[in-house]
């Protein structure tokens, strides 16, 4: 198990446009270290909000050791708390998502409001003061239908994401969503490689047939922009932008999110086999059936894939250092009827394959690095700009937390 130090002079060692060493994608140090600088330092994806419509509706997650609440209140407000009693620590709320009046410990039954505040605890004296044993709270912000927690003390700024992404995500109406379906997967492989393979289609064409049908393989809609535009994409982007909503590529300056709404392939809607729209009461306002994906990703937790018919969100969740859970939701509108307004299997199969598929090239991935033969291998710079990107903002990730500033990789 490698020590901070350790891991510091690795990564200064750390050949640019390269995977990884080894020891990033297996040792128990580095995992250690990555939920402390990133999973407990960063804003993470949580859920839709359409996951808990009503007050007292709830939704228990997991990240590392932490265990934590997210409750609508009876004022309408989502939040978020730690999912351990103030009393002995025992755990709150037990079931993945349910539905209370108020949030009750099954240990001794001290009784917390929705807000947390602590409204009965039996035979604790008369010194005893309620007001200062409330739930702890995680931090919690709504963005246009979409629930990030921060576990850290202090939460990095929110405000610059939410700016560049809410104009994009607002045409979507996800707060008028439902989940229509729910998959969630253990990869057994770090939570790194799920992301590489995720930011790169260099993989796609020998192995997913089903996507293939309508998601383009140019590395210019799954990479990273040089700066410079194809002149398909320009076309598409002010088309789209024409009739009234934002389209062209945004990434911001330090690379943990993105927003684009690219293209698929000529002639398709959805993610379909046929490439025809999945659900006929279409979620939101896009103006135009082919205006393609909204391709959004905020590291570490989420890449989302919003439709003018549905919406698919994804979160990563690290468990060990060779093993990722993905959790997949569709949302659809919270009228739409199954089997009168879309077909369950037609819905999910695309991605279900697909995501068998990853987990499959995840999996593989990660038993190769297992070996003691592996190297660091050079990334694609055609096809895997967006694996560098990801890495790069990683690594910067964990240098600034051991040393408050950015380190300069090996060239």
């Amino acid at each position: 198990m490698l020590q901070d130090s350790e891991i510091l002079a690795k990564l200064m060692q750390r050949q640019m446009g390269y995977s990884l060493e080894q020891d990033f994608y297996t040792d128990a140090g580095v995992f250690d270290l990555d939920l402390r600088s990133v999973f407990y330092r960063e804003w993470l994806f949580a859920i839709p909000t359409c996951e808990i419509p009503k007050p007292g509706n709830y939704v228990t997650h997991k990240v590392g050791d932490y265990g934590v609440i997210i409750v609508r209140g009876q004022d309408g407000e989502i939040r978020a708390f730690h999912n351990a009693c103030r009393h002995r620590g025992s755990v709150v709320c037990k079931a993945k998502k349910g539905t209370a009046p108020k949030l009750v410990c099954p240990y001794h039954q001290w009784t917390y409001e929705l807000d947390g505040s602590l409204l009965w605890a039996r035979d604790m004296g008369p010194d005893f003061d309620a007001s200062k044993h409330g739930l702890r709270s995680v931090h919690c912000r709504e963005l246009a239908g979409l629930v990030y927690i921060c576990l850290a003390a202090e939460a990095p700024d929110f405000d610059a994401f939410a700016a560049m992404a809410e104009p994009y995500l607002a045409p979507h109406d996800l707060g008028n969503a439902k989940v229509a379906y729910e998959s969630s997967i253990i990869e057994n492989g770090n939570w790194k490689l799920v992301w590489e393979n995720n930011r790169e289609c260099y993989h796609c064409a020998g192995n997913h047939p089903s996507l293939c049908r309508t998601y383009p393989e140019d590395p210019a809609v799954t990479g990273v922009s040089d700066g410079s535009t194809p002149p398909v994409l320009q076309q598409h982007f002010d088309r789209v932008e024409a009739g009234g909503i934002p389209a062209r590529f945004q990434i911001d300056q330090g690379g943990q999110f993105r927003v684009a709404r690219m293209p698929l392939l000529d002639g398709a809607v959805s993610y379909t086999m046929n490439g025809k729209e999945a659900v006929t009461k279409k979620l939101g306002r896009v103006p135009f059936a082919d205006a393609g994906p909204l391709l959004q990703f905020h590291y570490p937790t989420t890449w989302n894939h919003f439709l003018p018919d549905h919406s698919i969100v994804f979160r990563v969740t690290p468990i060990s250092p060779t093993e990722t859970e993905v959790t997949t939701k569709w949302l659809v509108h919270k009228d739409a009827e199954e089997g009168v307004d879309y077909d369950l299997q037609r819905l999910t199969e695309v991605w279900m394959h697909t995501n068998d598929e990853d987990r499959i090239v995840v999996e593989d991935n990660q038993q190769g690095i297992n070996s003691p033969a592996y190297t660091p291998g050079p990334y694609s710079p055609t096809h895997e700009s967006g694996v560098i990107q990801f890495v790069d903002w990683y690594t910067a990730q964990l240098t600034r937390t051991m040393t408050g500033r950015t380190l300069v990789a090996a060239e």
